[in-house]
């Protein structure tokens, strides 16, 4: 089996990252989303890793097979963002997911983050048991924190304290 690496991200990985969220929302979810809808992804380095926030990329043979992003949003709390994984690494022998996850918890842990939000759509149901089956509890809209950025499609949220 091939090792999964997972490292923070640079610009080298910016074209592949691009590549694999507009491909998994537009053909594998149908998602009507576009390059110029997210110009977070034009900008990772400021919209992403800043403050106490990060944004990483799981490889496989030096391929981009994942991403997952925490925006530092006030108050020791944290935004997951980003959130892709190419089908064939879900779950199974490479777990890309869940090593995303974890690398993310440990960086917020490490910098002061004690809370987790993040917004998903009804469609993505993996995703949904995903979560729950790592700690994250459904909430209702109304108790997320003024500062979460809530995206156009995110119709459910979850939380994990840390």
């Amino acid at each position: 089996m091939e090792e999964i690496m997972i490292k923070s991200y640079t610009e080298d990985y910016q074209e592949a990252v691009i590549d694999l969220i507009l491909d998994i929302q537009q053909n594998e979810f149908q998602i009507p989303i576009k390059r110029e809808d997210q110009p977070d992804l034009g900008d990772i380095p400021n919209f992403y890793q800043s403050a106490n926030g990060n944004f990483w990329v799981a490889l496989c043979n030096s391929q981009v097979v994942g991403t997952i992003s925490l925006i530092d949003i006030g108050n020791n709390q944290g935004a997951l963002r980003k959130m892709f994984v190419k089908p064939v690494f879900r779950g199974g022998s490479y777990s890309v997911g869940k090593l995303l996850l974890l690398e993310l918890i440990k960086w917020a842990g490490e910098h002061g983050i004690h809370d987790i939000y993040l917004g998903t759509t009804d469609k993505f149901l993996a995703a949904h048991r995903f979560y729950e089956k790592n700690g994250f509890i459904k909430i209702d809209k109304k108790t997320l924190p003024a500062a979460f950025p809530i995206m156009k499609v995110d119709t459910r949220f979850y939380k994990r304290t840390i």
